[in-house]
């Protein structure tokens, strides 16, 4: 195999497919060259991931696999560059004698693209996670105490307490046993209403004038008053 031809026409190729972002750092003694990759929707310095894939010639390329580097990393804080390094060298090892730098390239863009949507997933899954725990935490704090029979009264006496009521009861009822009879006439109108049935029952009380008809008869004088002596009866002779 022409090693040498092989070489040249592959690159040839890549940077006629990359043109503008392949860049060829080196040509002897074999090429060198970088192409950059990214995740779909990646947006410089913002969201996605993005790195420079460098790769190098071997005297034996494409019967062995090239050399490659991972460079210029973007948002890779959470992401292991070795692992993507490890996914291109099995996916070189399946393609040997082949050219292969396009196929690691577009290995290499779909690791990306499955590696983001995991970071996505798993950040979407904290924020839900966060606010299911937001939202258990302020329902707990308006839901407070389960109250049964029990715990009412408690709180209602301990309430009665913290407001004086008992106390105040107890003033009352001593305040009461002191109430004279025109303040308890007032405060009971049960007294009131009595008098009141009384004088609507006026025609209830009738009087027998018969009992009154010989009072005419009476001779009634002061002079026999002022003479009458408890005892004695008739004239003073008797």
């Amino acid at each position: 195999m022409d090693y040498h031809y092989e070489q040249t026409s592959e690159v040839e190729a890549l940077d006629s497919i990359y043109y503008g972002e392949m860049k060829i750092l080196e040509t002897e003694p074999y090429h060198k060259f970088s192409i950059p990759i990214m995740s779909e929707g990646y947006e410089d310095g913002g969201e996605g991931l993005s790195c420079q894939l460098t790769f190098t010639y071997t005297a034996k390329y494409p019967d062995e696999l090239p050399i490659v580097e991972i460079e210029n990393e973007e948002n890779f804080d959470d992401v292991d560059k070795n692992q993507l390094l490890e996914y291109l060298m099995e996916q070189g090892k399946e393609n040997i004698g082949m050219v292969m730098v396009f196929t690691l390239v577009s290995a290499g863009q779909e690791w990306l693209n499955e590696k983001w949507d995991s970071m996505k997933r798993e950040k979407e899954e904290r924020v839900l996670a966060k606010l299911r725990a937001d939202e258990e935490a302020e329902q707990k704090r308006f839901e407070g105490t389960r109250v049964t029979v029990e715990s009412f009264l408690a709180w209602r006496k301990q309430f009665e307490n913290d407001m004086g009521i008992p106390a105040k009861r107890e003033r009352e009822g001593k305040d009461k046993n002191k109430l004279t009879g025109k303040e308890l006439f007032l405060r009971d109108t049960t007294l009131n209403e009595s008098d009141l049935k009384f004088l609507d029952d006026g025609d209830a009380v009738k009087v027998d004038e018969s009992l009154f008809q010989d009072l005419d008869d009476l001779d009634l004088s002061d002079e026999d008053d002022e003479d009458y002596v408890p005892g004695q009866s008739g004239s003073e002779s008797d």
